[in-house]
């Protein structure tokens, strides 16, 4: 279980190498700022984007078996890995984010498509006006 990694996966750096080269750089990596820290965010625009793998999060177009050995154990920790994803979505939504979860099998039959989405989604949402910073008084 070691070599199961949480970031900067196989397909996250895909669809970072596919988004900048679609000249949408500008992205923050699993951003503490964002509830659920999305593996992609654009704060200013406010989208998250999740990169789900078909195994860990279980893909219902793929849907990969349970694994033979203590079936009981996969199946509810697949239950708890999809109501965790649900929770993030919601509070991200709340929050007037725009959320897309992308499955692995997605990126490597469909990254074009994929980024296609995104790119639309940051055109259409205007940037969030940032609060100005005032100047302390000098001591």
């Amino acid at each position: 279980m070691r070599a199961n990694r949480a970031r900067d996966t196989a397909p996250e750096r895909a669809l970072r190498r596919a988004l900048r080269d679609a000249g949408r750089p500008g992205y923050r990596l699993n951003w503490r700022g964002a509830p659920g820290r999305p593996d992609v965010s654009y704060p200013g625009r406010r989208v998250a984007v999740f990169v789900h793998g078909c195994f860990w999060h279980h893909c219902p177009r793929c849907q990969p078996r349970l694994p033979r050995s203590n079936q009981a154990f996969w199946a509810r920790k697949f239950e708890l890995n999809q109501e965790r994803d649900a929770r993030k979505r919601a509070e991200l939504e709340t929050r007037g984010w725009s959320v897309h979860e992308v499955w692995e099998c997605d990126l490597r039959d469909r990254l074009h498509e994929v980024v296609a989405r995104i790119d639309a989604d940051l055109t259409t949402r205007t940037t969030r006006a940032r609060p100005s910073r005032a100047r302390s008084p000098a001591r």
